[in-house]
């Protein structure tokens, strides 16, 4: 019987897990031997005994070695990835551009890798879309984060005592991220702005309530597969010019400009922080491929100027529960196109989502950027 292992996520920091008991109920109903690390579901709510109740064993460490299928959030230690069989599947957040040593581990241990990152944005693929899953958590806990940093309401409240003005928001970056930062911000009655580089998201920015900033396009800002693209500097500094206006008279910003496999563009200078107003809060969304703004610090929550600058890089993390239910789900999706109706695995190098997200197959990198890289290492 073909067996799936669903490990506790190496380091403290990270709280998801890859599969909840409600997928584990699944994959049991449809033949599959599931093997659940003990605690590995403890920081999402999710007891041994509930995964138990679900039909699943509570495994060890050694299943990594005997495992079929093994599901992760945010990958292996180079060390288990040495410890699985050769042929075994593996799926997990890779981050293969930073990873270059798993990446190897994973390919000369013959292990085949499907990075949820790669997951190509079509719309067959949406429910399988971990990126803009998790996103979306991120983009609503950042601006709870910055609510409760800030010393003023986000509502406009009329009160006996007067009227208390509501907080002003720039969001920049509309993406899954900030679409959700909007809506969030919406709800709890601020004011939002909102920038971006890709005209087409003005609709989508103005349907939740956002105010667009307008920018001077002379081209697109569309990427592949709807992200946004890398600019030129000079339409950096100009599209900083504009909104830098619109933050200094912001109460809070929230940056979640991103481009995939590139260093994050820096939107929010120290300049424009030193013009802000005493109190204001940045939350950067982006700091774990560089940071939107110049002077946010990875991890950590910092004072410059006057200003709180957040610089928490796995938000996701901090809404576990929910987290690990959409990013399960995710995984599960993924998992129907490699399924079979006899209770094996297979993997069709020949379907667009499976081409597209394999990264590692039978001693091969098969991605060619991370291909690219490893090569340049050399």
């Amino acid at each position: 019987m073909t067996l799936i292992f669903v490990p506790k996520e190496a380091g403290d920091q990270e709280t998801r897990v890859a599969g909840t008991p409600e997928t584990v109920k699944k994959y049991v109903a449809e033949g599959f031997s599931v093997s659940v690390e003990s605690g590995a579901g403890e920081k999402s709510n999710f007891s041994d005994e509930v995964y138990q109740g679900a039909g699943a064993t509570i495994g060890t460490t050694a299943d990594w070695e005997r495992s079929d299928l093994v599901l992760t959030v945010t990958g292996p230690s180079e060390q288990n990835a040495a410890r699985m069989k050769q042929g075994a599947i593996l799926i997990g957040l890779l981050t293969p551009h930073r990873r270059s040593d798993l990446v190897r581990k994973l390919r000369d241990g013959r292990v085949s890798s499907l990075a949820m990152e790669l997951v190509p944005r079509i719309s067959r693929a949406q429910s399988m879309d971990a990126l803009s899953s998790q996103a979306s958590i991120g983009g609503y806990k950042a601006v709870l984060l910055a609510a409760s940093r800030l010393g003023k309401y986000f509502p406009l409240l009329m009160t006996a005592a007067g009227t208390i003005k509501p907080a002003r928001v720039v969001v920049m970056g509309a993406g899954v991220a900030g679409l959700q930062a909007i809506a969030t911000a919406k709800r709890l009655g601020s004011i939002v702005e909102v920038s971006d580089i890709r005209p087409a998201v003005k609709e989508q920015v103005e349907s939740l309530g956002g105010k667009f900033i307008e920018l001077p396009m002379e081209e697109s800002g569309e990427g592949a597969g709807g992200y946004a693209k890398e600019m030129g500097e000079d339409f950096l500094r100009k599209q900083r010019e504009i909104v830098a206006r619109h933050v200094s008279a912001a109460d809070v910003v929230i940056t979640t400009a991103q481009i995939p496999g590139r260093k994050a563009p820096t939107l929010v200078t120290e300049e424009m922080v030193k013009a802000m107003r005493k109190g204001a809060v940045i939350v950067d969304l982006a700091v774990d491929s560089g940071g939107n703004c110049e002077i946010s610090e990875p991890e950590r929550e910092i004072e410059r100027h006057g200003v709180h600058i957040l610089g928490y890089s796995n938000l996701p993390a901090t809404v576990p529960e929910d987290a690990s239910t959409l990013y399960s789900r995710n995984v599960y999706s993924l998992l129907g196109l490699v399924k079979t109706k006899e209770g094996g695995l297979t993997l069709n190098l020949e379907d667009e989502v499976i081409d597209s997200t394999l990264l590692t197959h039978d001693g091969v990198v098969r991605h060619a950027p991370t291909a690219a890289l490893l090569e340049g290492q050399r």
